[in-house]
């Protein structure tokens, strides 16, 4: 049997992944607007021993209170927001065996335009498995607010 990825995630006003670290500008955050501003999502994959050298798919869906799709405007039209990606880490030379391996991620969009009031919830998907513990969730100020 393999050995479940564990994941740390936290929302950001900037995020960068460089020489292997997470760094993070405004990170820990759980409200935010009115107004649409840009942000991050960082995201600390531990991948497992035996889960190294093969191909990892994940796939982060923001839904609102009631589980639903958030949707977006795209040129294509209106559209579930997500993010998608794959990654594969190796192991290096010289490393105990058993030991796990760390993967950054650092996702940052474009400011969104949420409806003050509301709640929100980024989901993870890794490999078609998810975890209650894989859920971001954030608020957004009524309208007419500021914070």
């Amino acid at each position: 049997m393999l050995s479940r990825v564990k994941v740390t995630m936290l929302l950001a006003d900037y995020a960068q992944v460089a020489e292997g670290k997470l760094n993070l500008i405004g990170g820990g955050w759980s409200i935010t607007g009115p107004e649409p501003s840009p942000f991050a999502i960082a995201v600390l994959f531990d991948i497992p021993w035996d889960r190294t050298n093969e191909k990892h798919r994940f796939r982060l869906e923001l839904v609102d209170l009631d589980g639903e799709p958030v949707m977006t405007e795209t040129p294509e039209g209106s559209q579930p927001l997500f993010v998608e990606g794959e990654f594969e880490v190796g192991r290096p030379a010289g490393i105990k065996r058993g030991t796990s391996l760390p993967v950054p991620v650092a996702l940052n969009l474009g400011p969104q335009q949420f409806p003050g009031g509301g709640r929100y919830e980024w989901r993870l998907e890794v490999n078609g498995e998810t975890d209650e513990d894989w859920r971001l969730p954030f608020s957004t100020r009524p309208a007419g607010s500021s914070g």
